[in-house]
């Protein structure tokens, strides 16, 4: 049978809609978690601590996403000063090294070793839970005093490992990628506004601004 002349519409979709309706859930599956996050992270930014993020693939792009929307903004509409966030997959050329000559696993670990301290925090991001390279960066900030964040979908070691663990309702890796990049910017949104106050006042709407 061929194929309707519909399909690609079609799938697009029922992507669409399932990925609104994880998006929908957060607020109810893992929205005080969420909160939880933005308080850590705020806290952590006001002692003078910075925000380290590990992750690979498309998590590894969501690192250097997210750090970007603290170091420059989030929106047009809030000037603030930078806020201190590096993405430790960011590095190629000791990613290279390190994995060539010592393995994969270590490689977040070993970043978090050399440049993390203690009141420091780490997100570490794994659709699965279980990224080898992430769990082991995440027991690498426990044993220096590093508060962690894991962004994961359901289940996994992260899971229970990871001090705040925020977990997306769903089993597809696409929808839990879109999900945490929502999560992302509700994060960045409510630190920078929480550290730097909202404009007009002590209240505001979450609308955002507009980019250019």
């Amino acid at each position: 049978m061929e194929p309707s002349k519909t399909w690609p519409r079609d799938r697009m979709r029922t992507h669409i809609q399932e990925s609104m309706e994880v998006t929908r859930r957060l607020v109810e599956s893992c929205g005080d978690d969420t909160l939880h996050a933005a308080a850590a992270l705020t806290e952590t930014f006001r002692a003078g601590g910075k925000l380290l993020l590990c992750g690979n693939g498309g998590s590894a792009a969501d690192c250097q996403h997210m750090a970007t929307e603290l170091v420059s903004r989030l929106t047009i509409d809030f000037e603030r000063p930078g806020l201190p966030a590096i993405a430790l997959p960011a590095d190629s050329s000791y990613l290279t090294a390190y994995a060539n000559d010592c393995g994969y696993d270590g490689v977040f670990a070993r970043q978090v070793q050399a440049l993390g301290k203690p009141g420091d925090i780490l997100i570490g991001i794994s659709t699965s839970g279980g990224s080898a390279n992430v769990v082991h960066a995440v027991r690498a900030a426990r044993q220096v005093d590093i508060r962690t964040i894991a962004l994961i979908g359901g289940g996994g070691t992260l899971q229970e490992l990871a001090d705040i663990a925020i977990a997306v309702p769903s089993a597809f890796t696409q929808y839990i990628q879109e999900a945490h990049l929502v999560i992302e910017h509700i994060l960045c949104d409510i630190v920078e506004r929480q550290l730097f106050g909202l404009p007009g006042g002590a209240s505001g709407d979450a609308q955002g601004g507009t980019q250019p």
